[in-house]
């Protein structure tokens, strides 16, 4: 096989893995959403516990920033699954993410190996990524795009 058709093979290779950037976003948005989901679930069914951690963590208005943090979990969660309003829903879930790390997090992080270890900047980096690129092929916000 000479060089000409090394290169043909892996363009067309590369074709073949970039039409599956549907496949990326769905899956994606499954699992994180569900995650949120299911995590805000709880949160939501247990809000006089999580408020008593949001007041252990020293966060104002703790009542109302764990019920606030606790639903745009739950829904959050719901509508990535659906790939509705996803643009919306990432900002709301970085913050909700960014919040977390300036509030509790940070407390515990020394260095830089103990940030990339954290669990909530990955979410917000995935969010992020679901803001710049949207859902996907496979969401209803791609249903009412086509539609409009």
């Amino acid at each position: 096989m000479n060089l000409k058709s090394l290169i043909n093979l892996a363009e067309w290779l590369i074709d073949r893995i970039s039409s599956l950037g549907w496949l990326a976003a769905l899956l994606t948005r499954l699992f994180v959403g569900y995650f949120f989901f299911e995590t805000g679930w709880a949160k939501v069914h247990d809000l006089a516990g999580f408020t008593q951690r949001f007041q252990q963590w020293g966060i104002p208005y703790p009542a109302f920033n764990a019920a606030l943090s606790a639903y745009t979990e739950c829904v959050g969660g719901i509508l990535t699954i659906a790939g509705l309003g996803t643009r919306v829903v990432s900002v709301a879930m970085i913050i909700n993410m960014a919040v977390a790390v300036l509030s509790v997090k940070l407390k515990n992080v020394a260095g830089l190996d103990d940030f990339v270890e954290l669990d909530e900047p990955l979410y917000a980096l995935i969010y992020l990524w679901l803001l710049v690129d949207g859902a996907g092929l496979i969401s209803v916000d791609y249903l009412i795009r086509s539609a409009l």
